[in-house]
């Protein structure tokens, strides 16, 4: 093997043995980000000679130090960045020294590649935030600054880069120093160091400078050898997402994933998160054996006692520190998308092994990165920080991302494209009830269907107020139980004189008119019966959310197709009359849009049928679906 230009760090201390600091650095673009990572790690660890001649082909190609050797090209791999002189990609190095073990970013410092930028601080513990000592703060230093605080790094090292081309003014590094200082008081880092650097010459870079007396700091390096950050994984307590049921033969079925946090050993009680239900783990499987007990990071198999349910984006934790489970977040949200992020907006969002259906909302402001403020908005642009609400499909388990960000660290995808379109943090649940967990059943909903000699449905009837939907449905419910089927019919007039008498007829209560009807049809559902729902429901996200708390297959969407002017001129109720003479209000087919859905299971044009043959058309469908599905006994 080639020696090495500058000799690598004494390999004394074996690496498996020394601790390990993940770091990124960051900052507005020619900072010097890759020149100083590419000097750190020359100084520190060494380059040898064939990465050197390289770099001096490289320099003398693209490099900007005139003869001497642009350590930036160490790092700027893409030809795009070596042409342009500047990072696009997050570029990751890896270096040693006898001390401790390092793993570096080198983000990009456009801001059209923020995104990059947060990528790269999702899995740090120490960020470098450059400042170039000409210009002082800029807006894309005080962007990087509160990114790296959302995205809950504590610890910061500004690094005053090119003091020489200030002729190291002391100066000059105290103000920036104390610009910085007044800044970052509001991001609650744990700690912030200043240190007055040169990268292309090495100045305070691996070693102390004898150009800045007035400096009695530590060097870069001998900081980050030095620090002791917070090792939360280690201390939180377990979350071990699902990433894949191992099931090689009818012998063997066990739960392969990483432990995102704490630790489990062979006996230790476990819950399911989402379903409540609890157990004991009998091996903790690996590669190269078992093991008794697995830490933060590791990557096993866990077998368990019992014969639970368990899939793909389950969270296992301890039963009395569970995470919480819920379909609505807080969240902050770096938008990465050029197109704006909107309310009503639906995404697939992304948590642990977890992917769900999601939609956007609320937007309820944006971070002024210049005064770290928060005002009012109800979009968030490119690059953009925003708290937003978020509502999911299905329940997920989270932990803020402030306790852990392993649990609590998303992102939003789109549904048609599947690119990233924002990376969030979740803050907290938006439910008021956060201190109760599912408990899990004996009698479980196949129990209740076997009794009943039947599979449960929802078949939710919407259309215009007079298009027939209550007739209908009344009509489909009597042939049901002419046939021996078990029914329960929900009529929107009916629950608006108990449940939900507390509602008016804006969108809101409409929303959460359905909400409510939604959460009564699973319940019944659950209890092994065919549930019947007859409710105009206008808004389509309302309907899929109630759609959403079903399993696949046990929700038919019918939609009752009657113009409006047919409506009107039947008006069983005289909801219309009474809207045109003023006396009620959001009539929806008048003051309020009515969204007709996009694939209902069945649609009935009642221009053309009957209340009987579309009736007739319903049982049908029903009974396909539930011979579709055969009892089991769970």
């Amino acid at each position: 093997m080639s020696s090495p230009l500058a000799s690598p760090a004494s390999s004394a201390v074996p690496l498996a043995s020394r601790s390990e600091l993940r770091l990124l650095t960051c900052g507005s673009v020619d900072d010097g980000k890759s020149t100083l990572i590419g000097r750190l790690i020359n100084d520190a660890a060494g380059l040898f000679e064939d990465q050197i001649k390289s770099l001096r082909d490289d320099s003398r190609r693209f490099g900007t130090t005139d003869d001497d050797i642009d350590f930036a090209l160490l790092l700027d791999g893409l030809e795009a960045e070596r042409e342009q002189g500047i990072t696009i990609d997050v570029a990751y190095r890896f270096f040693a020294t006898t001390k401790r073990a390092f793993v570096v970013a080198d983000t990009p410092g456009h801001q059209q590649y923020t995104r990059n930028m947060a990528t790269g601080a999702s899995n740090a513990e120490l960020a470098i935030l450059l400042i170039d000592a000409r210009k002082g703060m800029l807006e894309q230093t005080r962007r990087h600054a509160a990114i790296v605080s959302l995205l809950g790094i504590r610890h910061v090292v500004l690094a005053v880069n090119k003091i020489d081309l200030v002729d190291f003014d002391r100066a000059r590094f105290r103000e920036i120093e104390a610009d910085f200082a007044a800044f970052a008081a509001p991001l609650a880092f744990s700690s912030i160091i200043a240190i007055p650097l040169s990268a292309r010459f090495g100045d305070n870079v691996a070693t102390r400078s004898d150009r800045m007396a007035w400096y009695d700091g530590p060097s870069l390096l001998h900081h980050l050898e030095t620090i002791e950050t917070d090792h939360a994984g280690m201390a939180a307590s377990l979350r071990f997402p699902v990433q894949w049921v191992n099931r090689p033969d009818a012998e063997f079925r066990g739960f392969a994933g990483t432990i995102a946090s704490g630790r489990v050993a062979v006996g230790d009680s476990v819950v399911v998160a989402n379903s409540g239900q609890t157990t004991q783990v009998t091996r903790i499987v690996t590669f190269d054996g078992d093991l008794a007990t697995a830490e933060s990071g590791r990557s096993v198999t866990l077998t368990l006692a019992d014969e639970i349910d368990i899939a793909r984006g389950d969270v296992l934790g301890h039963p009395k520190d569970r995470p919480t489970v819920t379909r609505r977040v807080g969240a902050d949200l770096i938008w990465m998308d050029d197109t704006p992020a909107g309310i009503g907006q639906h995404f697939l969002l992304k948590i642990g092994t977890a992917t769900v259906p999601a939609k956007l909302s609320h937007v309820a402001d944006t971070l002024v990165v210049e005064t770290l403020d928060r005002q009012p908005s109800t979009s968030l642009a490119l690059n953009a920080i925003g708290r937003v609400h978020i509502e999911t499909g299905r329940p997920i388990a989270f932990d803020p991302y402030t306790v852990n960000r392993q649990t609590g660290g998303f992102i939003l995808i789109d549904r048609t494209t599947f690119r990233t379109m924002a990376a969030g943090m979740v803050v907290e649940s938006l439910d008021r009830a956060t201190n109760v967990h599912h408990q899990p059943e004996v009698v479980t909903t196949p129990v209740r269907e076997a009794v009943k000699g039947q599979k449960s449905l929802v078949v939710w009837f919407t259309g215009l107020p007079s298009s027939g939907k209550s007739t209908i449905a009344n009509l489909v419910e009597a042939k049901l139980v002419a046939l021996g089927r078990h029914t329960m019919l929900l009529d929107g007039d009916n629950l608006r004189q108990g449940l939900n008498a507390d509602l008016g007829f804006d969108a809101a209560a409409r929303s959460e008119n359905v909400r409510r009807v939604g959460e009564v049809a699973k319940l019944m559902a659950d209890a092994g019966l065919i549930t019947i729902v007859a409710l105009v429901s206008p808004f389509r996200a309302d309907r899929e959310r109630a759609a959403t708390l079903m399993s696949d297959g046990r929700f038919l969407e019918i939609f009752v197709d009657t113009p409006t002017e047919v409506c009107r001129a039947r008006d069983t109720k005289g909801l219309y009359a009474k809207a045109s003479a003023g006396k009620i209000s959001n009539m929806t087919g008048r003051d309020q849009v009515y969204e007709v859905p996009m694939q209902p299971a069945l649609v009935l044009p009642t221009t053309e049928l009957s209340p009987s043959e579309a009736a007739d058309h319903v049982v049908k469908l029903v009974l396909e679906r539930i011979q579709d599905r055969p009892s089991q006994v769970l």
